[in-house]
């Protein structure tokens, strides 16, 4: 890899952390290129990636802008997984370490600044994913004005079962 394929590389690896809601990085050992891409997979159907990174690039790319605990998640063979929303890429991947025990987690970075350790990413994997909480937020939004709805029928159905009544009644 010459000089102008590093530089590239680096800001890559810049837009990466400065758009991905939070980075998820892990260990690949003794995975297999099929379970790699498996992996994959998963993670393509909710919009996230997962990239092999070399530590050195990756480590001028954050630019001391994590810390030396940013920068200690990066030694090893490491592969980070990333995308917009901050928990799709963090479920997928804790989910795939449960089943696959080759893959380990190592931490994350939620923003550039925030460090999470292997623990708080397996708790951001528990929260629902921003799909979840815009169906969630709808859903609340909508109830009122079912309810509403639902009140001001409720006089019509009454009077129409009165008169039903009434109308069963004279007939018999």
């Amino acid at each position: 890899m010459d000089r102008a394929q590093k530089q590239e590389s680096i800001e890559t690896l810049k837009g990466v952390f400065a758009g991905a809601g939070a980075v998820v990085v892990t260990h690949y050992t003794g995975m297999t290129v099929a379970e790699m891409t498996d992996l994959r997979g998963r993670l393509r159907k909710e919009s996230a990636t997962f990239q092999v990174v070399k530590n050195t690039l990756v480590q001028k790319a954050l630019d001391g802008v994590a810390g030396d605990k940013g920068n200690a998640l990066f030694t090893g063979p490491v592969a980070i997984a990333f995308g917009k929303d901050p928990v799709a890429a963090a479920k997928i991947v804790t989910q795939y370490a449960k089943e696959n025990d080759k893959l380990k987690l190592v931490g994350g970075l939620l923003g550039q600044t925030t460090v999470l350790d292997e623990a708080a990413v397996r708790s951001l994997a528990t929260l629902p994913s921003l799909d979840e909480i815009r169906g969630k937020l709808i859903g609340l939004l909508n109830a009122p004005a079912t309810k509403i709805a639902g009140v001001l029928q409720a006089p019509a159905g009454q009077l129409a079962r009165v008169f039903g009544a009434y109308a069963a009644k004279d007939a018999a």
